[in-house]
């Protein structure tokens, strides 16, 4: 199959859907994922994501949320215990994802911005950790 790059919303969706397929089986970061996003949710979190990263990829204003927040609330609600090693994971199957789906300037992009956010989101959740956690 010769890959193309991502050109719309809909590769977009078909890239955070097969995602988040990885994610939910992956045996570690997986059950932070289905522990924190009830079943019946599933569906507006992948539309909310989709638009999230074709806001970051086209430019289209149409996410509206606090991912630092969310990350943030995330790691409270265990316990602080969200490592580098998450992240690490997520960016693997994000960029598995990505290369086994697409090919191209956008999909380069999405990896890129995918390093910079988790990246980001990392440093910015372990300065807010308590300080006997870290």
């Amino acid at each position: 199959m010769e890959l193309r790059d991502i050109e719309n919303r809909a590769d977009i969706f078909l890239l955070v859907t097969t995602f988040y397929d990885k994610i939910k089986e992956d045996s570690f970061i997986g059950p932070i994922f289905l522990e924190i996003i009830p079943k019946n949710e599933w569906e507006s979190h992948l539309e909310k994501l989709t638009d999230f990263w074709e806001t970051n990829l086209f430019f289209v204003r149409k996410f509206k949320g606090n991912p630092m927040k969310a990350h943030k609330d995330v790691d409270a609600h265990f316990n602080h215990t969200i490592t580098q090693k998450h992240f690490g994971k997520w960016l693997e199957l994000w960029f598995t994802t990505v290369d086994a789906l697409f090919e191209g300037t956008r999909a380069h992009q999405a990896k890129e911005r995918a390093r910079n956010i988790a990246a980001s989101l990392f440093l910015r959740m372990f300065e807010e950790k308590p300080k006997k956690v870290q």
